[in-house]
């Protein structure tokens, strides 16, 4: 099995960074990364004046001033942004700072620092930033609550910027209740206790207990006899009955149908519950789901679940319930090219108010995000009746051009910092030069220069993200490498895979990032799980294999293509099964088949994990792009999705593949 996608890659390459090292100045840089590791403020005193005038100098500051930004006084600290100036490091600086002001209720200098912090990226510090808008009268308490919400309701963990903005326009009433209950039922929905207990004491800090006790056992909360007679009971009934859900959707719905609760819950709580139940339900890939999302109204329900009742309206062919989920979304969803996309199928199949009228309104919907950029955006250019090509070339990069993205100071900074193995450190700058520290980023050729920047130094991640950020000039030579062509190519074609579908598969996985390790341990170009290398290993006959040679070129090319062939053999071909078996192993996909045969792009929307889903999206769009590429013929997605269905003989299954 192969563990896991680009958005599990970390960051740092796993190599020795003392290897890197080339002056007694690096040498000193590093050491400063380890003591700053450690904590060790003294001698990370002692090595900053070693690294005075290298290029990562700022960097170095960073260290020094993080590890003593408790104690250092407000002097110190702009002096050290000032030696920083115009850096990643600087804005990450004052990104820290402002944190820890806010902690501190120190708001006039957090008001001084807040508008020279250019990233302004962090939901603590912008919930900090509309309270202090309403106390000052910048903006409305009511407006300031109404932005905050969001914020709050999308931090994962327990904060504490936000939860102070929270609050505070909870005690002025500009923020209602509800709110509050619905970042608990968020929170209880993730399994985060501990958020879930933060919000509920902003209400009652007694009323913390009976939450623990209901997320441990919430089906003997819900048949106490003297749970409905208890105050608060409606709020704690929901949220047990969505701790219920989690485990137990069909348990869940029976509970919520019982008349106990039909007569003491709001059209809220009970639209919301419903949304959960038929979520989980549908995440079950349950015919029932539509039932569920049915017995609550749309207007109650989360984004989330919406989305859900969408998916199951399309596995079930109920074009209806596709239609009222995504009408009912927030507008930033509905825009999503997802949505867009189904929502103009829905109007075709649907043919309302009628036939000519529909597919007007359809295609208008198709134009609006066909492009050949992603996986939605190709199958609306093929509802078009248009092929997937290469698109044209924007015009070459001058020398000029070129010669400013060398010199940038951000980019040779990133560069300097991967030369040396910090490679987690260089990311974050290139990404703040190219997309951070001017307001919308750098302009389209400035990106291209970038871009190109990158292909040179063989920074292949950094070319793809950095060309994808364009809007207009789409330079696929950037957007799709071929790193390693000759080896990928003659490996793919030896063993009868196509080497698009190879290359959309590692863009995905390492974006060519040779000595990427997932958080899971997977190693290499192809992100190859120890355990399955050594059984892929054995398969192919590869004797002597030791788990380092993974990380070797050829070998993981080898054993990757191999193990890839044996999952495409296994799904019969079918390169969204085999790609969902690639990134979450192949039971899954094996379980995830037996429904409905279903169109290929429906099959994939109803993905119960959200990052397999947007792998298999990923590699498919990236394979139908590498394919235009390598044949210069046009191409269609939608012929390589297939349809996806129960196996016809489920005795062929090859058991062993892991």
């Amino acid at each position: 099995m192969m563990k896991r996608g680009l958005a599990t890659i970390m960051a740092a390459l796993a190599l020795q960074a003392t290897a890197w090292a080339q002056t007694p100045a690096d040498t000193a840089l590093l050491e400063m990364r380890d003591a700053f590791r450690r904590s060790n403020t003294g001698q990370l005193a002692t090595l900053l004046p070693r690294v005075r005038g290298h290029t990562l100098e700022p960097l170095a500051v960073y260290w020094d001033m993080k590890a003593r930004l408790d104690t250092a006084p407000a002097t110190e600290i702009r002096a050290a942004m000032d030696r920083m100036a115009g850096s990643y490091w600087e804005d990450r600086l004052r990104n820290d700072w402002l944190l820890q002001l806010g902690k501190r209720r120190d708001w006039p200098t957090f008001e001084a620092e807040l508008p020279k912090f250019r990233m302004n990226d962090d939901r603590q510090v912008q919930c900090y930033a509309l309270m202090l808008d309403a106390v000052a009268g910048r903006i409305s308490g009511s407006e300031a609550a109404r932005q905050v919400a969001p914020l709050w309701h999308a931090q994962r963990d327990v904060d504490e910027g936000c939860a102070t903005a929270a609050q505070a326009l909870l005690d002025s009433g500009h923020l209602t209740p509800l709110v509050v209950w619905q970042r608990a039922r968020l929170a209880m929905d993730a399994n985060r206790p501990r958020v879930v207990a933060q919000a509920v004491a902003m209400l009652d800090p007694d009323w913390v207990p009976m939450i623990e006790a209901l997320a441990k056992d919430p089906a003997k909360y819900l048949d106490e006899k003297f749970t409905a007679i208890r105050p608060r009971t409606k709020e704690m009934v929901t949220l047990a009955t969505i701790r219920l859900a989690g485990s137990d959707p069909t348990a869940a719905a029976l509970e919520l149908q019982r008349k106990r609760w039909v007569a003491q819950l709001t059209q809220e709580e009970r639209g919301w519950l419903w949304g959960v139940i038929g979520r989980r339900s549908a995440q079950k890939l349950e015919d029932d789901a539509l039932v569920h999302f049915a017995n609550g109204q749309d207007r109650f329900m989360h984004d989330d679940h919406l989305a859900w009742k969408a998916r199951a309206g399309l596995r079930a062919g109920a074009w209806g319930h596709v239609r009222d989920a995504v009408a009912a979304m927030s507008e930033a969803q509905r825009s999503e090219p997802v949505w867009v996309y189904w929502r103009a199928r829905a109007q075709q199949a649907l043919k309302e108010p009628n036939a000519a009228t529909a597919a007007t309104q359809a295609r208008a919907l198709f134009e609006s995000i066909a492009s050949p950029r992603g996986f939605y955006e190709q199958l609306a250019m093929e509802e078009l009746g248009r092929t997937i090509t290469v698109p044209p070339a924007p015009p070459p990069l001058t020398a000029q051009e070129m010669a400013v993205a060398e010199n940038h100071p951000g980019l040779q900074r990133a560069l300097a910092a991967i030369r040396l193995g910090l490679r987690t450190e260089g990311v974050r700058e290139w990404h703040y030069a190219v997309a951070l520290h001017a307001p919308g980023g750098k302009a389209e050729r400035e990106l291209l220069a970038a871009a190109a920047l990158a292909c040179r130094h063989d920074l292949w991640d950094r070319c793809i993200n950095t060309s994808k950020r364009t809007t207009d000039a789409l330079d696929h030579s950037q957007r799709f490498p071929m790193p390693h062509q000759s080896e990928v190519m003659k490996r793919a074609n030896a063993i009868g895979l196509d080497p698009a579908y190879v290359y959309g598969l590692i863009r995905q996985e390492s974006r060519f990032v040779m000595n990427a390790r997932s958080h899971v341990g997977a190693s290499g170009l192809m992100q190859v799980m120890p355990a399955t290398a050594s059984w892929t290993a054995r398969k192919i006959g590869l004797t002597n294999f030791k788990a380092g040679q993974i990380n070797e070129l050829d070998t993981n090319i080898l054993i990757g293509t191999a193990y890839l062939k044996f999952a495409l053999d296994d799904f019969e071909g079918s390169l969204p099964l085999a790609a969902a078996a690639y990134n979450a192993g192949p039971g899954r996909p094996r379980a995830w088949r037996n429904g409905p045969t279903l169109p290929g792009e429906i099959w994939t929307e109803n993905i119960p994990f959200d990052e397999t889903r947007d792998y298999v999206k990923r590699v498919l769009a990236n394979t139908t792009n590498y394919a235009a590429l390598i044949t210069g013929q046009p191409q269609s997605l939608r012929a390589r999705l297939g349809v996806v269905g129960p196996r016809a003989d489920a005795l062929a299954v090859n058991g062993d593949l892991p």
